[in-house]
C-alpha cells in the first residue's frame, strides 16, 4: 500500500504490518553490531521502531530529499537519541557518507530501483561497511527466472506499468553483484507475503 497521510505524518500500512517480522529476522544478526545505515528509509516508520527495539544500535536513516520531512517527523515524535536524521543519498550518485557502518539495511527498495541503481548500490558497499559488515535486503525476489507467487507476478506488472525500469529482481543476479562486491552470501530467510530477507557479509 502506498503511504498516505495520518495526522500530517507519512504512514505506510505495509511498514506497520511487517515491522515485527522484519525485526525478528534481523535482530539476531545485529546483537553485536552498533551502527546501521538504512537505504531508502521511506516514511521512517521502520527506523524508529527498530531503533526503539534495539537501543544499542545507532540507526542512520537516508533517502532522497523529498522523503526527509516525513522521516524527521517520525524521529522527532519518537524522542529517541539512537535514530539519526536522514542523509540525502541517491545510490547512483557520489553522495554516499564518509562514515562506515556495521550493517546496511534496506526494505522494499530493490523492486523500485532500476537495475543500474542496484548495481551502483552494491558497487558502493565497500566504502560504507566496516570489516565483517552485513548487508540485509528485504523484499520480493525471483528465483530461477520464476515468480514465487501469482501475486508477485501481478505486482511486477504493476511496477513496470508505473516505471519500466523498476521491477522484482532476480536473486541470482543480486547474489552475483554481491560476490563481485566482495560479499559472502549468508542467509535467505522466507518472510510473509512472498517476501525474503537476503543477508550477506563482507
Amino acid at each position: 500500500m502506498l503511504p498516505h497521510e495520518i495526522s500530517n505524518k507519512p504512514y505506510a500500512q505495509s511498514s506497520e504490518e511487517n515491522k515485527f517480522v522484519i525485526l525478528q529476522a534481523i535482530q539476531g544478526f545485529l546483537t553485536e553490531r552498533s551502527s546501521v545505515l538504512e537505504i531508502a528509509s521511506g516514511t521512517g516508520q521502520h527506523a524508529v521502531y527498530f531503533a526503539e527495539q534495539m537501543p544499542h544500535i545507532k540507526w542512520q536513516t537516508s533517502d532522497l530529499t523529498d522523503a526527509h520531512a516525513g522521516i524527521k517527523q517520525w524521529i522527532a515524535d519518537s524522542d529517541l537519541n539512537n535514530v539519526l536524521p536522514p542523509l540525502c543519498l541517491n545510490v547512483s550518485e557520489n553522495d554516499w557518507p564518509a562514515t562506515r557502518y556495521d550493517a546496511l539495511f534496506s526494505a522494499n527498495s530493490f523492486h523500485i530501483m532500476s537495475k543500474s541503481n542496484v548495481e551502483d548500490l552494491f558497487a558502493h558497499l565497500s566504502q560504507v561497511l566496516n570489516a565483517n559488515g552485513l548487508v540485509m535486503i528485504y523484499g520480493p525476489f525471483n528465483y530461477n527466472g520464476q515468480y514465487t507467487s501469482e501475486s508477485n507476478a501481478r505486482f511486477d506488472d504493476w511496477l513496470k506499468q508505473r516505471n519500466p525500469h523498476s521491477g522484482i529482481k532476480a536473486f541470482e543476479w543480486c547474489n552475483q553483484l554481491a560476490e563481485q562486491a566482495g560479499l559472502n552470501f549468508l542467509e535467505d530467510i522466507e518472510m510473509p507475503q512472498n517476501n525474503r530477507l537476503l543477508v550477506w557479509k563482507i
